[in-house]
């Protein structure tokens, strides 16, 4: 792989044996469209069969990490074949990112929400700037948590609390995150040394030992993970089609609480 790779959406820069990826929309705050997914998709895979890289980083240009899916793509009224292949890529990368023979972390500062925060879980290490706020908030756009966040969260937390993060769909400081379970480590000054820091720690510690034990979690857990993926693919479609969902995205752009019906 070259010294600096760069990509329209997505940028990554190899350093060593690590391999720093930025989602790279700053403009629309790093808003996860079919471009950029299938973008990050492929570098993922490009970095995979990389023998000299062992560490991945995780983050997004400029002072967000991820403000989730595109609203944008979500009013375009996309037909179903469409959506279907959206979903498909989601699981694909997801799929790539929890396997990938590395260990790797997200560093977040701003905003890390709904599938921008499905991705970050599915890291092996979540650092986040104090500042930072987390959000599963699917529920307030009338949608289910997508990227195998169900998956994700069961395991962190458990699936009654996994239930009520989703319901509630509230936004948590990093803190608050971090006390649920759903962060590895706090930052309240500079986010650049932290990371230096983790990422020299992994360093000096036997590297491949450390992925080989990621690889056997990620192998049992493959199937599980697959089939949460696919159920996901299946009820989304359905919430895409309610009056909630439609209700939902109205009150985005009116800037208003959503008057939901349940239907």
């Amino acid at each position: 792989m070259g010294e600096n790779i760069v990509a329209e959406t997505v940028n990554v820069r190899v350093e060593g044996r690590v391999a720093t990826i930025e989602l790279n929309r700053p403009e629309a705050l790093n808003a996860l469209n079919k471009d950029i997914l299938k973008c990050l998709a492929v570098k993922l895979k490009e970095i995979s069969i990389s023998d000299d890289i062992d560490i991945v980083v995780l983050t997004g240009a400029g002072n967000v990490f991820s403000a989730g899916g595109d609203i944008k793509t979500m009013l375009k009224g996309i037909d179903e074949s469409d959506f279907l292949s959206v979903m498909e890529i989601i699981s694909e990368l997801v799929i790539t990112l929890y396997c990938l023979p590395k260990v790797t972390i997200s560093a977040i500062r701003g905003a890390a929400a709904g599938l921008g925060m499905s991705l970050a879980l599915a890291t092996d290490y979540i650092l986040a700037e104090s500042s930072s706020k987390i959000a599963m908030n699917f529920i307030n756009l009338g949608l289910i948590p997508d990227g195998g966040a169900h998956f994700f969260l069961e395991k962190l937390v458990g699936e009654s609390q996994a239930k009520q993060i989703i319901w509630k769909g509230e936004t948590m400081t990093a803190v608050e995150a971090q006390k649920q379970g759903l962060v590895n480590e706090v930052v309240d000054s500079n986010l650049q040394i932290a990371l230096d820091n983790k990422i020299n720690e992994w360093l000096n510690r036997p590297l491949q030992a450390m992925i080989k034990t990621k690889k056997i979690f990620a192998e049992n857990n493959r199937p599980q993970l697959l089939k949460v993926l696919e159920l996901e693919k299946i009820a989304q479609i359905k919430m895409w089609e309610t009056s909630d969902h439609k209700e939902g995205i109205q009150a985005f752009l009116e800037k208003r609480q959503p008057k939901f019906t349940g239907r």
